[in-house]
């Protein structure tokens, strides 16, 4: 369903039967983890012009990765890591995928 690279690869698949007998299958919710136990693998200060898909493609090699930036920055919303010029990210070493 997801690419193992996906942040929603490892969410369980769960079911919900609707009264008229439906099933709806869907994955779990996605928490956001702890930033502060995360190994930080490098920090990046954010510069004019900067978005989150080239900076994880600079450090990362894949631009598909942005989530793990905002996991490591604690962040809801991508675009807001990028708009102060100056801003130091912290970039967060993968994690194997169980």
């Amino acid at each position: 369903m997801f690419d193992p690279i996906s942040r929603y690869y490892t969410l369980e698949i769960a079911t919900f039967t609707r009264s008229d007998g439906r099933v709806i299958v869907y994955k779990r919710r996605r928490f956001l983890p702890q930033a502060d136990a995360m190994t930080v693998l490098a920090e990046v200060t954010v510069t004019q012009g900067d978005r989150l898909d080239l900076i994880t493609a600079r450090t990362l090699g894949a631009p598909e990765q942005f989530w793990r930036v905002c996991d490591a920055n604690n962040a809801m919303h991508p675009a807001d890591l990028t708009t102060e010029i100056g801003r130091v990210l912290r970039i967060q070493m993968p994690q194997a995928q169980v």
